[in-house]
């Protein structure tokens, strides 16, 4: 699948924050073969000389970056923040994130569609945080977005796929729209799951970088996400309420 006209290396990406060391980042990316990686505009600006240690560790990893909205909850925010992540990562691509509640950091779908059509018409590549929703992503798709990026379950919370109805009809109402689960995953399982599902690529951050060993995580995940491509891509069978034997009946011997 081609997100906005480029194939990527892999399906999964990668963010960024949160490493206990630029080190351990370094190496769970590598570990990952990640496709994108994440950034933070906030987490590049931290600091000036920070900053720029931090992205000039980003650039010698020569993977493609995602910058991203990470903390907007005004749609002016979100685009003055994307405005200046073009101008530091020297890409029109962003994950555009518009929070709307802060617990569970549930995007705000109105205000996500009035941030991707403004940040549409100025000629960037739109990567919107969303939820399952079928008519907010219509809207979205109208906007100009060219990709949708649903959450699995709230960030940070590594519950998984929480609605796999949801995520189900979202594949089946768009065929040939990119999308990626954001948010949520917690485990190799989970991404797995996703690619099955038919999904074109998973977004992980939290679940490799607070792991006991994030490089080795990343690692797991890595082939996670090449498993769950390969099952799907193998056309699975269906799942079934009834047993079906796997030995044939025929030719067996009966004791009489």
């Amino acid at each position: 699948m081609l997100f906005y006209g480029t194939r990527l290396s892999s399906p999964l990406m990668l963010g960024t924050a949160q490493y206990p060391s630029p080190e351990i980042l370094s190496s769970a990316v590598r570990q990952a073969e990640a496709g994108v990686i994440t950034v933070s505009l906030r987490r590049e600006a931290a600091g000036e000389r920070a900053g720029q240690a931090f992205w000039a560790l980003i650039r010698e990893l020569g993977v493609p970056v995602l910058p991203n909205t990470a903390g907007c909850h005004t749609v002016r925010e979100a685009v003055t923040t994307a405005h200046m992540a073009r101008e530091v990562f020297e890409t029109d691509w962003i994950k555009l994130e518009v929070i709307g509640e802060s617990d569970t950091l549930q995007p705000d779908v109105f205000g996500l569609v009035e941030a991707a059509r403004i940040l549409s018409s100025e000629g960037f590549r739109v990567f919107p945080y969303t939820t399952e929703d079928l008519v907010v992503a219509e809207r979205l798709l109208a906007a100009g977005c060219e990709v949708l990026m649903p959450w699995g379950a709230p960030i940070g919370s590594g519950k998984g796929l929480n609605n796999l109805f949801g995520l189900r009809a979202l594949r089946a109402h768009f065929p040939d729209t990119p999308l990626v689960v954001d948010a949520g995953i917690g485990l190799p399982s989970h991404a797995a799951q996703a690619l099955e599902l038919g999904y074109d690529a998973v977004l992980i951050n939290t679940a490799v970088a607070k792991a006991g060993d994030p490089v080795a995580m990343a690692r797991a995940f890595r082939l996670a996400v090449e498993a769950g491509r390969l099952a799907y891509d193998a056309d699975p069978m269906e799942a079934r309420d009834m047993a079906a034997p796997s030995t044939p009946l025929l030719g067996r011997p009966v004791l009489g």
